[in-house]
Order: C-alpha cells, then structure tokens, then sequence
C-alpha cells in the first residue's frame, strides 16, 4: 500500500498492484485477513483498503457469504470499533462505522437484532455518546434513504422500522443538548432553564428576555458532541415528516444554539466552532420550514418557530453604541449569515401565507426587521438574496390582491408604509449621490454567464423590485421616481453652457476634479434612473391610459427634449477633461434616453389610436421631434452603441406606432437618400438591417385604424420596389457569374453576406402581417429570389454561402410561400433535392459542428415548412422528401452519436406523419371505429415501419435530448392519431417499444427521463392491457437474463394488475428496481451455490 502511494512509483507498477489488490478482495475468505490486519496496523493505507474490502463484501457478496461467517463478522467489526475508536483517525473510524451500518442495512432486525439498540445505548452512555452519534447520523443516511440497490419491500421495511425509533431518537437528541446547554449555564447570571422556557415560548416579551441571556461558554467535547447532534438532526429532519414526535423542547434547544451564530465574533478557534454550532441549528431549523405539507397538529409549533426566529431577527438587527447593525453582519460568520436569509426566503415563500393571518405574529414589524436585515448586508451576494425574499413577497401580495378572495384596499393599506420605504431605499440603493462607495466596487467590465456584468445586474434586479412596486402603488411610485429624475435632468440639460467651441474642435468646460467626479456621478444616476423610467411605460396604456394619461405625457415630452437636446449638441462628440470617464457616461445616458422613448412606444400607438379623428398636432410634434432627435444619429461616425439606440427607436416608431405621416417627415426622407446611396459609407451591418427593416415596415405594415381604401397601397408598393431595388443593387449584378465556373470570389461573397440577412430581416418582420403587405414584399423581392436560386449551384460547395442562402430560403418560405405560388415553390425544392445528393449530403454531414452540417439542418428546416402545408399543392413531393429522409440522410446519421442533423430529421419525419396521416392511413378514424380495426386500409407500409424502426433505433443511443424529443413525438402521434392503436403497430411494434423502453429503465442510461419512460409505456401498454399482462409480461421475464425462475415469479407477482396511471407507473419502478437487485445479488454468489 505504501508503495502504491509513493510519489516515485509508476504507472504501470500502480495498475499491477491495483489488479493484485483486486484479485485478493474478490477471494472469499480475504475478509479474515483483512480483519487480522485492522487489528494490528496503524497504517491508514492498509486500514482503508482492508475496510474497501468489508464494504464490498456486505454490499455486493453478502448473500453468498456463510451464516456462520456473518456472525462471526457482526460480532467483530463492533468490537473492533468499541476498541480503538478513539485511536482511530476520524475518517478511519467513520469509514468502519459505514460498513457497520451497511450489515444492519441488509440484516436488522432479523439476524442482527441488536443493532440499533447498541447504537441507542452508546448514546446514553457519557463516554461514548460521540461514537453513538457518528453511528445514527449514518444510519439516517444509509437505511432512510439507501443508495445502494435494495429490493423496494426491503427499503420500505427499513423506512418504517426507523420511523418507529424517532420519537426515541429525538428524545435522546434533546436530552442531549438540554444537558450540555443546562450544565454549562451554571455560570450565568441567573439562569433559565430549558423547562422554564418552553413554558413561555409564546409570551414574547418574556422569551426575549430570556434569549438575551448570556451565551453559556463550551468546552470542546461539549461543543462535538452538539455539533453531532445538530448534524443528526439535519440528517433526520430531511426525510422524517412534520409531526408531534418533534415536541416543544426540541424546537427550544435548537433555537438556544442558533444563539450562537447571533454574536459577535471574539477572535481564535473557539469562536469559529461556537458560530459552526449556530450554523447547524439553522440548518436544522431550514429542514424543518422546507416542508409544506404541514399537519394541522403541528401549525402551532410552525408559529412558536417563527417567534423565535423573529427574536433572533430582532438579535441580528439591533443596534447599540459599539455597533452598527451592519458592522454587526459584517463580524458575523458568512455561513450563519446566508442560512439566515435562507430561512427568512423559506418563510416568505412557503409559510407566510399561513401565518399572515395569525394575530400573535407581527408581520408588519417582521418586515420592518426584515428591512433592516436587506439594507446592512454586508456583500452584494447577500443583498441580491434579500432582494429576491422581497420580490417573493412583492409576488404573494400582487396575488393575493388580484384574487377575489381579497379585500385590496385592506391588504395595500396594511403594508403600504413598509412598500414606501422600501422603493425609496432600493432607489438610493442604485444612485452614487448617495451610494457611492458600494457602487463604485461593482465590476461593470466582466461579463456572467447571463451576459451582463455585476452592475447590470445590480441595476436589473433593483429595477425588477421597483417595477413590483410600482404594479401595486402606481401614483405613489411614480410621484417618488419623476422629481428625483427631473433633478438630474437638469444637470444634464445645463452642460450646453459649458461648451466651449473652438476651430473645428467642441471642449466640455468642466475640469477641476471635484466637479468631474460630480458630473460623473450624476450622468451614472441620470443613465439608471431613465432605465426605471422605461420600466415603467407598461403601467400606463390599456385601460389606465385615459387615468394616468398627464403623468405619461409628462414623461414622454420630458423624453423627448432630452433626447433632441442630446442630438442637437452632439455630446457624445465633445472633448472632456476626463475623457476615459465622462465621455462613456455621456453616450450611455443618451442612448438610455433613446431607449427609455422606445419604451413608451406602445403608450404613443395607444395615443395615436384615441386622437385619430380628432387634433393630432400634439402627436404629430411628439413623433416629428423624435424622429429630429433620431435621424442626425443614423450615420456610421456616431459611436455604436449611441446608433443602435437611434436604429432600434426607429424601427418602433415604423412597427408598433406606425403613424401615417412618417415616411413624409424630412428626417426621414434624409435615412431614405442616405441607405439608397451607394456612395455613402455603409453602417454596420446590425445597424444597417434595423434601418432596412424601419424604412421597409414604413411602407408595408398596414395604418392602425383607417380602412383598405385609405391605405394608399400603389404608392407605398411602388417606393417600397425601388428601396429593395437599391438595396439589391449589387446583388442582382451577381446573376451574370451564375453561368461562369465556380470559383471563390471575394466581392461576390461579401455582396452576398451583405445582401441576404437585410433581405431575410425584411420578410421575417412582416411574416405575421396582412397578405397585402406580403404581396407587396415578394413582388419586390422577386428578382433577388430568382437569382438567389439560379446562385445556389454555384456555391453549392462553399457552406458558409449556402448557410446564407438557405437561412434566407427557409424565411421565405415560413413567412412568403402563398405569396410565391406553387410553381415556383416546387422549382425551388426541385432544384434543393437534385443538388443534395448523397455524395453531397456526407460530405457536409461528416464535418461535425461545421457549417456543412447547418446547411444540412436548414434545408430539413426547409422541408419541414413543405410538407406542414395543407392542401394537395405539394402533396407530390412527399415519396422524394421521405426517401430522402430515410435513404440519404438516416443511414450517414444513423451510427454517429453527434446529434448534428438528427434532431431536424426527426422532426421533418415527425411532421410528415402528424401533417400527412392520410398518405399512410386512408380511413378516417371514426370509420375505422365503426367498421372495427380489421379492415384498416394502410398504404406507403413499408416507408412507415422504416420510420417507426428508426424512431425505435433512435432509443438505443446514448443522446439523451434525442431520446426526448423523440418520445415525445411517439407519443404526440399517439395522441393525435392513436399511433398506439392502430393494427400495424399493435401486432408489429408495440411489445419491441415497450421491450426497448424497459431495458433502457434497467440500465439506468436516461435516468433523467424516468416518469416520461413510464407514462410512454402505460400509454403503450393500455392499448391492450390484457395482452400485455399475459403475453407481453410472461414474455419479458423470461427474455430476463441474471435471475432464476423463483426470482422471476416474485417479480411477476409484484406486477399488480392495475389499469390506472399512478398504480402502474408504481409497478413498473418496482419491477426495474427489483429486477436490477437481483441481478446484484446473483451475480456476487460464489459459483456452484445452490439456491434454495
């Protein structure tokens, strides 16, 4: 074993020692060699590998080992341990107590009667309590919940001879910590007695006088032995249920040690352990409020809790001379301070709606206590969590008011002061005039695995917060944000006084250092406080428009001098004197004020609608000073992120406004000339396709409210042909190279790469629109698609190209397949399915994760779309799309366990069945009731068994969102059109279904989809429950390899003949589950046993 562990050894020398080791732990009687060795070394090596030794013995050979070996084993390894434990190194000791419980585990009560009890009077015994402790804390976790397979009769016995000892177990577990508690506070000044305090549990001010005793002081083998009990506790509490066994004073020893994470530390190693003991109570405590099925017996031991959390609540969050209540928390140990607040998102989320009610618990002070607790922790961790308790609570609220139940006004009433406080805070919260220091410590670089960095996050979920309270106190919350906007507002609107022009060159005037810092500051709050504006704009449209109407147009005129304001001065272009700092700022807080407007773009539509007939100069001047404010941005030397905000405001004033006299205002006249140049340098590409889509939505999208007459069609269709005509200038010039060889050409490719998402953005955004407005897009897009298709052999080879043109094929047809007609459509997938040969198909589908293998799952996507549509038109080309599917694709797809293209084939074979059941089944299903399942006309047989064989194959592989999604397509069919039902796959393929899905269960390789498994197979198995229990079932066991005839009856016996879900369901886990314990226990018995 040393050798084994040496840093010098190799290997290749380990694997030969390891192998001789193994040989020797197989052996039969290796057991006594192992037990001669415990007794006689102090090597830990040796040790551990002789106790690897036991482990495997009593868990994998323990049925074929002799009845008189057992005894002689179950007598030993106690008394080894009662021996040396206390020599023992701690992981030794466990370890031997773990193979100790693994006997009871598989021999208590019957051949090991005495094994609980021992465990029982070790606890009571004052020298060995600890080593008791160690044994029932592995006991709870290796008998109530056992890991290792057991027969499912064996674990429920088990669960219920524990269940029997709790009441005995607690009573110990409390003796214990009375005791220890009792004893030590003989020191204190008067002290209470655990009995005297259960007796004033709910007279509050008496309880708070006694919790704010001193803290008994602990010696170290005290302190173990609570630790141990505590750790046992928590072990017990996860899986024994709520009820009267858990009395009164245990409940009061707990929360006596949950004292001891309250205070202060002192420095050193006691501490550290003093405050692990706080720790674990809180844990305890957390195991027990997890629960929600709680009894009625035992709700008022739930309200005696959560007094004396409140307590400790009120302990954590006191304040006194030496202390703020945040350098309190910030003293306290982290661990005890994150159970803290798990406890108090446990009682919000899952009790308060139970104990709201209750006249002895002081909700409202509760949230006040809570209130403190947010607002002092000590790191960004905490009060993120905190802030999570109070959107919880801001949820149950809004609930609860929308439900009939309630009374609204009461509830508000009730809790408004504590909601006032706390918008007014979590606002602060995010603004550097008053929170500097904390915010200036966010990282607002580094991005987390949501994309956002700490400060955005900070931001977004206070926002969320403001958000809720502004659903349930609008006028209030809108009251408190607006004038702390107006003020930095000003700020920002008096920089043009500053400005200091001098030759070509614009300088901010604002230098000395200080006032830097303050502009700086206020830029940041301005930037956060226009994004909670932009929050807000939902609560004021739908019916509350006409209520909240002035305080709406406040904020969007606001909005939109600002955002004039921004653009007319051009800030984002001056020179500062702190350019790393202010200019940032600068840019942010106009692109904020850009998206905050688009924000309210909705409340404008709704504005539009009401004053249709009636003056609209308002309106109007509101959309053309936007417009103003946009239109100067749209041009690629304004920094990018400032264009983006322009582009994205744009496209909802053209898309969700949509106001009639858009297209005439001169600044959008100006974005028309300068996309439809070719000479003007070109935006980036994401900006371009935003203003492409806005121009185009312009002219498309059919006006709100006025009627077809009024819509001015022939002019909006002729300026939309000449603005995709510019747009496709240079792309339909590539129609002349379709003829030449293929050959790689740069200026092609990036006119293609160019074109083609503008293109494939354009129809996206109208696809759910008005067939006029797809009518008119595809008339304009005509020419670029002809050329697109006469393109696509050209570039057949390259498929990064054929990704572009496929994505834009693919859109066209989701969004313009009417428009395009029949015969063109089927040139289109003529011409796809003459390209694709196999040769071609394994070629792209062979280089994984590659753009060949996208260009494969676009074009299936493609077909997808074809064979969904109804009707007869491309009814022709389903033999082509399912031998494609199923000779080309499936047999390159088949064997490979990359999931690349399979998920699409087998959704593109899964459409065809749901979309084209006829072509397989000509009767429709009633007829097919009436006449009785005999003549059920089945035509195509031999292409759906080849897709049902591959949907089976599909379950042997190790991909499990294959597996999935598969499932849930057999089962949809089945539901749809009783796949299950019909006679093909009744006599042909059900039982193999139903046999595949079962070894899956038994080799445990898709766990993850256990209940999906199980409801696949009752659906499968009630088509015909009789044939499935005397045929299929009889069937199955015998096919079962591993187990012998005795073994196979039992299981057949436990197979109840039930027909509803939850009965089956329940069978069939146990069948799985004891068929796979068997197999165990045969395959460790000695060769040549007889079985009796």
């Amino acid at each position: 074993m040393t050798e084994f562990f040496h840093s010098c050894t190799t290997n290749e020398r380990k694997r030969e020692i390891e192998e001789l080791l193994n040989n020797f732990a197989q052996q039969m009687g290796a057991w006594r060699h192992c037990l001669y060795f415990l007794s006689n070394t102090r090597n830990e090596y040796v040790m551990m590998y002789s106790l690897t030794v036991f482990e495997n013995l009593v868990n994998k050979m323990w049925l074929g080992v002799a009845s008189q070996d057992k005894m002689e084993i179950r007598s030993c390894l106690p008394k080894l341990l009662l021996a040396q434990y206390k020599a023992m190194p701690f992981f030794i000791r466990n370890k031997l107590c773990k193979v100790i419980v693994d006997i009871g585990r598989q021999d208590w009560p019957m051949f090991y009667h005495d094994f609980f009890t021992n465990t029982l009077q070790l606890i009571q015994s004052p020298t060995m309590a600890s080593l008791g402790l160690v044994l029932l804390k592995t006991t709870s976790e290796e008998l109530a919940c056992p890991r290792e397979d057991l027969s499912v009769a064996r674990k429920d016995e088990l669960r219920k001879l524990l269940l029997e000892q709790v009441p005995t177990v607690l009573g110990l577990l409390t003796g214990i910590l009375e005791t220890i508690w009792d004893k030590h506070s003989v020191t204190a000044a008067t002290p209470p007695s655990l009995s005297h305090l259960r007796r004033n549990l709910l007279q509050g001010t008496h309880y708070s006088k006694l919790l704010s005793q001193p803290i008994p002081a602990l010696d170290d083998a005290s302190q173990q032995l609570c630790s141990l009990a505590l750790e046992c506790l928590a072990h017990l509490f996860s899986w024994i249920p709520l009820s009267t066994s858990i009395t009164p004073s245990l409940l009061a020893s707990i929360f006596h040690f949950a004292r001891f994470g309250c205070d202060l530390r002192m420095g050193g190693s006691g501490q550290v352990d003093r405050s692990r003991l706080g720790v674990l109570a809180m844990t305890c405590i957390n195991e027990l409020v997890s629960k929600n099925c709680v009894p009625l017996d035992f709700e008022e031991y739930l309200l005696r809790m959560f007094q004396q959390t409140f307590f400790l609540l009120q302990r954590l969050t006191r304040e006194n001379n030496a202390h703020t209540v945040k350098s309190r928390l910030q003293e306290l140990d982290e661990s005890y301070v994150e159970k803290f607040t798990d406890f108090l998102r446990l009682f919000v989320s899952v009790h308060l709606r139970r104990i709201e009610s209750n006249a002895q618990f002081p909700v409202v002070e509760f949230l006040a206590l809570l209130f403190k607790y947010t607002f002092n922790q000590p790191t960004h961790e905490g009060y993120f969590a905190c802030l999570d308790i109070w959107s919880i609570f801001l949820d149950y609220l809004t609930t609860k008011i929308k439900s009939r139940l309630a009374d609204p006004d009461g509830v508000l009433n009730r809790y408004k002061d504590a909601l006032v406080l706390l918008l007014r805070e979590v606002l602060n919260r995010i603004q550097f005039r008053y929170n500097q220091a904390q915010l200036e410590e966010l990282d607002d670089e580094t991005l987390d695995d949501d994309q956002q960095t700490e400060w955005q996050r900070y931001l977004r979920q206070s926002l969320e917060v403001v958000v809720k309270v502004m659903e349930l106190l609008p006028s209030h919350a809108f009251a408190t944000l607006f004038p702390v906007l107006q003020e930095d507002l000003d700020v920002y609107l008096g920089l043009q006084q500053f400005i200091v022009t001098s030759g070509t060159s614009r300088r901010l005037n604002i230098t000395a250092e200080n006032d830097c810092r303050r502009l700086h500051c206020a830029l940041r709050d301005l930037s956060s406080l226009l994004q909670a504006v932009g929050r807000l704009a939902g609560y004021f449209i739908g019916d509350v428009f006409a209520a909240r109407f002035n305080d709406a147009l406040a904020v969007v005129e606001r909005l939109v001098e600002v955002t004039c304001y921004g653009s007319q001065i051009s800030l984002y272009d001056l020179e500062t004197a702190v350019p790393s700092v202010l200019k940032p700022d600068l840019i942010d807080v106009h692109a904020q004020s850009l998206a905050a407007l688009q924000a309210y773009s909705h409340w404008l539509a709704q504005f539009y609608s009401e004053v249709q007939r009636q003056n609209q100069s308002r309106f109007i001047s509101l959309v053309t000073s936007t417009m103003d404010a946009t239109a100067p941005l749209i041009t690629a030397k304004v920094p990018e992120k400032l264009l983006l905000s322009a582009c994205h405001l744009m496209v909802s004033m053209a898309t969700t406004v949509r106001p009639v006299f858009l297209v005439t205002l001169p600044a959008v006249q100006n974005i028309f000339n300068l996309i439809t140049e070719s000479q003007t340098r070109r935006l980036p590409q994401e900006a371009h396709m935003l203003v492409c889509r806005a121009l185009s939505n312009m002219l498309l999208l059919p006006w709100s409210n006025l009627p077809e007459s009024e819509q001015q069609w022939q002019t909006r269709s002729s300026s939309h042909a000449s603005l995709l005509a510019a747009l496709t200038r240079h792309y339909r010039l590539l129609r002349g190279t379709a003829n030449q060889p293929p050959h790689r050409l740069g200026l092609e490719d990036t006119v293609l790469h160019q074109t083609l998402p503008v293109l494939r953005d354009i129809v996206d955004s109208i696809s759910g629109e008005s067939t006029k407005s797809r009518q008119i897009c595809y008339q304009s897009l005509q020419e670029s698609v002809q050329v697109s298709l006469g393109l696509f052999p050209v570039f057949i080879q390259q498929p990064d190209v054929t990704d572009e043109m496929l994505s834009f094929f693919l859109t066209l047809f989701q969004g313009l397949r009417v428009q395009m007609g029949v015969p063109f459509t089927g040139q289109i997938i003529h011409t796809f399915l003459s390209m694709f040969t196999r040769e071609q198909l394994a070629a792209s589908i062979l280089q994984e994760g590659s753009a060949g293998c996208r260009v494969v799952e676009k074009f299936l996507k493609i077909l997808q779309v074809v064979v969904q549509e109804p009707g007869q038109a491309f009814k022709p080309f389903l033999p082509s799309i399912i031998a494609l599917c199923m000779e080309q694709v499936y047999p390159i797809v088949a064997e490979r366990s990359s999931p690349d293209v399979k998920a699409e084939m087998f959704e593109l074979l899964y459409q065809v069945l749901h979309h084209n059941w006829r072509y397989f089944f000509k009767t429709s299903v009633l007829a097919s009731v009436q006449r009785g399942s005999a003549e059920e006309a089945m035509e195509n047989e031999a292409q759906f068994s080849a897709a049902m064989q591959a949907f089976g194959q599909s379950f042997l592989q190790p991909d499990i969102h294959i597996f999935k999604q598969n499932l849930s397509y057999l089962e949809s069919l089945n539901s749809k059109h009783k796949l299950y039902h019909r006679k093909l796959f009744r006599t042909s393929m059900l039982f193999h279904f139903i046999n595949v899905l079962l070894q899956v269960l038994l080799h445990k390789s898709h766990d993850l989809l256990q209940e999906e498994i199980a409801l696949a197979v009752y659906n499968m198995a009630s088509v015909d429950f009789d044939a499935f229990y005397s045929a299929f079932m009889p069937e199955f066991l015998n096919g079962c390899q591993g187990v012998d005839a005795n073994q196979r009856a039992v299981l057949g016996r436990n197979f109840k003949l039930e027909r509803d879900l939850p009965s089956f369901t329940q069978s069939v886990h146990r069948l799985v589950n004891d068929l796979r314990y068997y197999r165990l226990c045969n395959s460790s018995l000695p060769t040549g046993t007889v079985k009796l």
